[in-house]
């Protein structure tokens, strides 16, 4: 509920800070005292458009600050939540308008957008008035407030996850059938590219491993190279070993009886050519060991070319040759099988539709039934209200092109305000009195159903007196035992049926004593004596007499 209103220099308002409370709460005040001012920074606080001419003459800015203690399974809770906003004890909403039209609003002290503000706000509170565009009087909120009624809520949650079950099957199924026809138009391209791919067979990560093994092959063919020469010039046709070992068994047969003197040498020789022939051996070795294989690396060459050659023509990279073979494959494979799986998400699409056709008929007929229901409790409120010939209409039209997650109705609130005459839309055909009062009648029907826990009614009773004034009076304290309730009259009959009294009047910065002095708006709780007076002057007028004392004892004696 509302706990307190806090308003600082908004029109006629320097300074009111009230504190609220539980059941009916009226508010009463002679006309021009400003009690359509605390509505207005009501609705401001709530989202409602900002204006700078709201702000007080002279200020810089005004300020509106409600705060609310809610149950913990009211729907802000979630509307918090999904916003990312603190909630933590009272929900505080602020809204700061300046002189200059621009505003603020914060929620718990942080900042949001105005269309954050009006969504939290809708679930707070909702104003009634003759002319009212907000709470029932608009015709989208009327399926909610009918399902509400009727206890529909976990059939319209049933009806929306068969909706968009319906919705996604329909969205596979096309976007199968869109892949079908682009593989169709493309199926002798994409065959070629299946065989190509596969003859290549590229693997991931190939291109990167042949490179460097190029790399590597190449630095070993300069090391081979050089190898080659070595080995050449120790064993080849250039090595000295012939013609050592040709001088060295020259030097043995001519030797004989010179043994001494040939020894050294011939020694000397075989020395050498054994190093001569170690050092092949190394070389060798190291020839083996040089890994070149002029083939491999003409392999290599190749292979990497066919890669990249291939990547070119398929404008992807080598790397990504593999998993486009693999989509051309699938591709392939979809486009032989297309016909049966399009034959199956189709079926699919035709069973979630049953599903929900189904599941919407359902919710339809129970919302017919609802509405028959409603129509007879709301009837039962008319006659008090002076509309006992007037009739309450909730026209539910099904209409299964117009299917929603919703289901497939339009629910909309139409009156007659007399017999004989065609019915319309509530808004368009209820006058402002009877608009208000046909409100009044429907809100009493749905206050534990579908309402928000604060209710704000602005002179619903106008136009009216004595025994409808009395009426009203009762509903809204019928109402008034199941939300709160807030209402601005000028019944003595409505009045006298509060819980709480709040006087809104005008006085001077001076008490009246200067006639020039800055006006400003006050408002009063009044005690049991000073109530009895206002309702009095309520009956009276300027004048209050003891015959309007005894009438205001006798309304609040009767309310009692």
């Amino acid at each position: 509920m509302l706990a307190t209103l806090s308003i600082r220099d908004i029109v006629l308002i320097e300074k009111l800070d009230l504190t609220l409370s539980e059941g009916l709460t009226v508010l009463t005040g002679e006309t021009g005292a400003g009690k359509s001012i605390l509505l207005d920074a009501v609705s401001l606080a709530l989202g409602g458009r900002g204006d700078g001419a709201l702000v007080r003459h002279g200020q810089p800015k005004g300020q509106v600050t409600l705060t609310f203690d809610l149950s913990a399974d009211h729907p802000a809770h979630a509307i918090l939540a999904a916003a990312e906003l603190p909630d933590e004890g009272p929900l505080v909403i602020r809204r700061i308008q300046m002189a200059d039209g621009r505003t603020r609003a914060s929620v718990n002290e942080e900042a949001v957008s105005v269309q954050t503000l009006r969504l939290i706000g809708s679930s707070l509170i909702e104003l009634h008035g003759q002319h009212d565009d907000r709470a029932m009087v608009d015709a989208a909120s009327h399926r909610l407030l009918l399902d509400a009624f009727g206890a529909l809520t976990g059939k319209v949650t049933a009806v929306g996850d068969l909706w968009r079950a319906w919705r996604a099957a329909l969205a596979e199924a096309k976007d199968e059938r869109e892949r079908l026809e682009i593989a169709a138009r493309e199926a002798d391209f994409i065959r070629h590219a299946v065989e190509e791919l596969s003859a290549l067979g590229p693997e991931p990560g190939e291109e990167l491993a042949l490179s460097e093994r190029r790399t590597a092959m190449m630095r070993s063919e300069k090391i081979a190279g050089d190898l080659d020469e070595a080995l050449d010039a120790v064993s080849g046709g250039s090595s000295p070993v012939p013609s050592l070992a040709a001088a060295v068994r020259r030097l043995e047969r001519r030797a004989g009886d010179a043994q001494a003197l040939v020894r050294p040498a011939v020694e000397a020789i075989d020395q050498a050519l054994d190093a001569l022939e170690t050092a092949r051996q190394h070389l060798e070795a190291a020839r083996a060991d040089a890994d070149f294989d002029p083939r491999e690396l003409e392999r290599i060459e190749e292979r990497l070319f066919a890669l990249r050659a291939a990547a070119r023509k398929y404008h992807v990279s080598a790397d990504d040759l593999p998993a486009l073979a693999a989509r051309y494959q699938s591709d392939l494979e979809r486009l032989d099988r297309s016909a049966a799986t399009l034959a199956r998400l189709e079926a699919s699409v035709t069973e979630a539709e049953a599903a929900y056709r189904t599941a919407a008929e359902d919710l339809s007929r129970a919302r017919h039934s609802a509405a028959a229901v409603l129509d007879k409790a709301v009837a039962a409120e008319l006659p008090p209200l002076k509309l006992e010939r007037a009739s309450f209409i909730t026209r539910v039209t099904t209409d299964p092109a117009a299917a929603g997650p919703g289901g497939q109705d339009q629910v909309e609130f139409w009156v007659r305000t007399n017999p004989g005459t065609r019915p319309g839309a509530l808004m368009k055909v209820a006058s402002g009195g009877e608009l208000a009062r046909f409100l009044l009648a429907l809100k009493v029907v749905l206050a534990d159903r579908g309402s928000a826990p604060t209710l704000i009614f602005d002179e619903i009773d106008t136009g009216v007196g004595g025994a409808v004034a009395d009426a009203i009076g009762q509903r809204l304290g019928r109402l008034a035992e199941r939300v709160q309730v807030l209402c601005v009259t000028h019944a003595p009959q409505v009045a006298a049926r509060a819980r709480n009294h709040l006087l809104i009047a005008k006085a001077s910065a001076l008490d009246v004593v200067d006639p020039d002095a800055p006006v400003t708006t006050r408002v009063n709780a009044l005690t049991a004596s000073t109530r009895r007076e206002e309702i009095a002057r309520m009956l009276a007028g300027a004048t209050v007499t003891q015959e309007a004392r005894a009438a205001a004892d006798r309304l609040l004696k009767a309310a009692r």
